[in-house]
């Protein structure tokens, strides 16, 4: 199962997603910064797979430039080099895993356990039926 990422650029420290000041987001050029920032990278028309050690990130390309820029991830280990890219860029990351931002200083916070357990949930309870 997919783990879902958000990207940010905002000039605002964002503490939560519902506090979001959309006049402080600032139009960033994402899907270009990810495919020049990664070696293997399998293109299908619109659609891209990042391909690292012990992880993929996908995502869906757009010629537009956003200021938030949603992305699957498989693996922790695609959560760090994201963050190495965040940091690098100024960027933000919301944790579907956490409903939360992640601390970049501090990534053994992220949600990743909390998606371990939540797949092994669902795995558990689809061999019991």
């Amino acid at each position: 199962m997919s783990w879902d990422i958000v990207l940010f650029n905002s000039k605002q420290k964002i503490e939560s997603i519902a506090e979001l000041d959309e006049n402080q987001l600032e139009p960033t050029d994402f899907c270009g910064i990810l495919e020049s920032s990664f070696d293997q990278i399998k293109k299908d028309e619109n659609h891209r797979e990042i391909i690292g050690i012990d992880f993929t990130i996908d995502f869906v390309t757009d010629k537009e430039k956003s200021s938030n820029f949603m992305l699957q991830l498989y693996g922790e280990n695609g959560l760090y080099e994201l963050i190495e890219l965040a940091k690098k860029h100024n960027w933000q990351i919301y944790d579907s895993g956490i409903d939360g931002m992640i601390d970049l200083e501090n990534p053994d916070k992220n949600g990743f356990e909390n998606h371990r357990k939540y797949v092994t949930q669902i795995i558990n309870r689809k061999q019991n039926y």
